[in-house]
């Protein structure tokens, strides 16, 4: 479907509005309170207002039951055994598999996304000895509860206009070795990104690290490819944007009088594009959370967006070819067993 197919209905313009409001209160919370970490309270709320169009108490529990039980995995877990590397690695592939299995049963979908992205990145990030683990649990922890207050905030002060006919329910459930197929191929892959980063030593590749993971959402070798045209798009969208914005600020950036407006206004472009899709985790989608990352977690008084903005346009470009080719590899090689075939491989 390209961009413009879908008509904007008065509902996907409201969710724009939410969206674009709901991750910039994030951001304004994190930089007045001056905490680190300021991806989560950035991305967070843009992840649950644009997978969720209206938020419900199953979503909220979903996403405060993700940030608990990561905070609890990744304390007890990495704490034991973070000064084990080959224990670590089969602890982490167990945990990504758990929320790969959540994620192919649908119902609890958002769990398990959220988990997934939680663990990848605080998993990484815990190992290194200048992280304070303590600070980094908390600050997810309080990013997923503000998330979801931000969320029934401008649910309340932006509603529909109309009420949304529920989701499509699928025609039969999947077969079990689909189930096993998608589980095995989402976990095998974000175990090895995260062996791959650890190893490489990428502290300063958030970006990548999370294109990798997010390229796993479709749960299938045919999804992923599609996404990764998609995330390349809106990486490439972001990114320029963020320069844009840098340009403007010059060396304002500390001042969020000036930030805020322009963090909002390229929310809206990207939201507006993100429902136009109607797609899921599309263009509009990627370039959301690229802006996210750039304006939460590297824009700063004494640095600048453009090393940040070009290292992440290379970053992710590597991180899409070496996970479509990674994937594409696990894709056969599962295919081959009947206990977790999912399909031909489509040219």
């Amino acid at each position: 479907m390209r961009l413009w197919d879908h008509p904007l209905s008065g509902n996907d313009l409201r969710q724009c509005l939410r969206i674009a409001t709901g991750a910039t209160l994030g951001f304004t919370f994190n930089k007045v309170m001056g905490w680190d970490n300021g991806v989560f309270f950035t991305v967070t709320p843009m992840l649950l207002l644009g997978m969720i169009p209206v938020i419900s108490a199953h979503a909220a529990r979903q996403m405060i039951a993700s940030a608990v039980v990561c905070g609890l995995e990744v304390g007890i877990l990495g704490g034991l055994f973070g000064g084990h590397p080959g224990m670590m690695t089969i602890i982490a592939f167990f945990l990504f598999l758990s929320k790969f299995a959540c994620m192919s049963k649908g119902p609890l979908f958002l769990f398990g996304a959220n988990s997934v992205i939680n663990l990848s990145i605080m998993l990484h990030f815990a190992s290194y000895p200048t992280t304070d683990l303590n600070v980094l649990i908390t600050d997810n922890i309080v990013a997923c509860f503000l998330s979801v207050l931000i969320a029934y905030l401008v649910t309340f002060l932006i509603p529909d206009l109309e009420p949304r006919q529920p989701p499509p329910r699928p025609a039969e459930p999947k077969k079990s070795h689909r189930l096993r197929h998608e589980a095995l191929m989402g976990s095998v892959m974000a175990t090895l990104s995260f062996v791959v980063f650890q190893i490489a030593d990428l502290q300063d590749s958030l970006s990548a690290q999370a294109t990798t993971v997010l390229m796993l959402f479709p749960m299938h070798w045919n999804g992923a490819m599609g996404y990764a045209r998609k995330r390349a798009m809106g990486t490439i969208m972001g990114v320029t944007f963020g320069l844009i914005s840098q340009i403007l600020l010059y060396d304002w950036s500390d001042t969020l009088l000036f930030v805020i407006p322009l963090l909002w206004i390229g929310l809206m472009i990207f939201g507006y594009m993100h429902c136009k899709e109607s797609s899921g985790s599309g263009a509009g989608f990627g370039g959301m959370t690229t802006l996210g990352i750039l304006f939460g977690q590297y824009l700063a008084p004494d640095g600048d967006l453009v090393f940040s903005a070009l290292y992440r346009v290379s970053s992710i470009f590597g991180a899409i070819v070496i996970t479509l080719t990674v994937a594409y590899a696990v894709h056969r090689i599962l295919n081959r067993f009947e206990a977790t075939r999912f399909g031909p491989v489509e040219s």
